[in-house]
């Protein structure tokens, strides 16, 4: 139990330390970026230092697994330059007795990270993505509610707000719509209820519409209903799309209840299906990464045999993360799952791991 105490506080340590290197590494390369970016129209270097704080999470979270494999590959070499690991297996613990303390590490570490650094990523994502789209002048067209599904447009005339009970998957066709629209002056002018909405090519084409002319003496009794109508739109099917954004914006506690939203208004949800699972997975992935790091470099190495096992490790760790990227893609295509896509890379990672370490313990 001691043993197991000390090495769980060796990794923790390595995995902290190689943790803060990065984090400065990616602070530095993304403070360059948004001067880049953002020289111009930010007012001095501290409004461009906050967004890099904010985007630096985001890249940090997404790298977990390769600080993961990193950290367990310079523990494990540190053990074997002075000898702890011969001691270790002359006391008579095997290898894999001797990875319980490292590897519950990296299952609380990931759990940690799911459970309380991914709704701080999904916070500073949202926040930077918005300092952003103020820079740009740009903002997002669409949310969703409890009563439905919410978009906005602009123009040279004016803007309008739309509100639809149900839409298609791409967002282009609305169904128990509402438009209120404005002129130039910020005004409300009109208010549009229709049963259905079609985006065309620069337009929306409304049927069944009934036309309230907010700016009348008496907007109900003037009110026209008209079988098909039309309102400019500066609005594509992509702007609709691309305002969902990533799922990483949106904390895993939240996305259970966005997903049922997103059902309910149409929309698929195949993506933050994965996406849910992806995160849940996360401790199992870390755990893949340590034992990967362990089967390469946790026997004693001696001159260039060291650096050949340090570079398999990587190699592996690399192939691992392509492979879970590609089941990823698969699962957000519909062509598997969203538990297999998610799940099958860690557990097929860990049963290679495993069997590696067995074979060099027994073989």
């Amino acid at each position: 139990m001691i043993l197991d105490r000390y090495l769980a506080r060796r990794f923790l340590g390595s995995f902290g330390a190689t943790l803060a290197t990065f984090f400065g590494i990616l602070t530095l390369v993304d403070l360059i970026e948004q001067v880049r970016r953002f020289g111009d129209e930010a007012e001095g270097l501290w409004p461009l230092l906050a967004l890099t704080l904010l985007n630096v999470p985001s890249g940090l979270y997404e790298i977990l697994p390769l600080v993961a494999i990193i950290a367990a590959i310079a523990m494990f070499l540190g053990l074997a330059r002075s000898s702890e690991l011969v001691v270790t297996r002359g006391s008579g613990r095997s290898a894999l007795r001797a990875l319980l303390g490292p590897s519950a590490v990296a299952l609380l570490l990931g759990a940690v990270g799911v459970a309380a650094f991914n709704p701080i990523v999904a916070a500073t994502s949202r926040e930077f993505e918005s300092r952003v789209g103020r820079l740009n002048g740009e903002a997002s067209a669409l949310a969703l509610s409890e009563d439905g599904l919410w978009l906005r447009q602009g123009g040279a005339t004016g803007a309008a707000v739309i509100r639809a009970a149900r839409s298609n998957l791409d967002g282009t066709e609305l169904s128990g719509v509402t438009f209120l629209t404005y002129g130039a002056d910020g005004r409300p002018l009109a208010r549009i209820e229709a049963e259905s909405a079609r985006l065309g090519d620069g337009r929306w084409t409304l049927g069944q519409a009934k036309v309230w002319a907010l700016e009348a003496r008496n907007p109900e009794a003037e009110a026209q209903l008209h079988d098909s109508w039309t309102l400019p739109s500066t609005l594509t099917a992509d702007q609709i799309r691309d305002s969902f954004g990533d799922p990483s914006s949106i904390p895993i506690w939240e996305l259970p209840r966005f997903i049922g939203r997103l059902e309910e208004a149409g929309f698929a949800a195949q993506r933050h299906r994965v996406f849910l699972q992806m995160e849940l997975a996360q401790p199992a992935f870390l755990l893949a990464m340590v034992l990967i790091g362990a089967g390469f470099t946790m026997r004693h190495q001696r001159g260039r045999r060291t650096g050949m096992m340090v570079l398999g490790a990587i190699l592996t760790g690399f192939s691992v993360y392509f492979l879970r990227n590609l089941s990823l893609t698969l699962g957000e295509a519909g062509q598997v799952g969203p538990a297999l896509a998610a799940w099958a890379p860690p557990l097929a990672a860990i049963a290679l791991a495993l069997a590696l370490l067995l074979h060099l313990e027994d073989g």
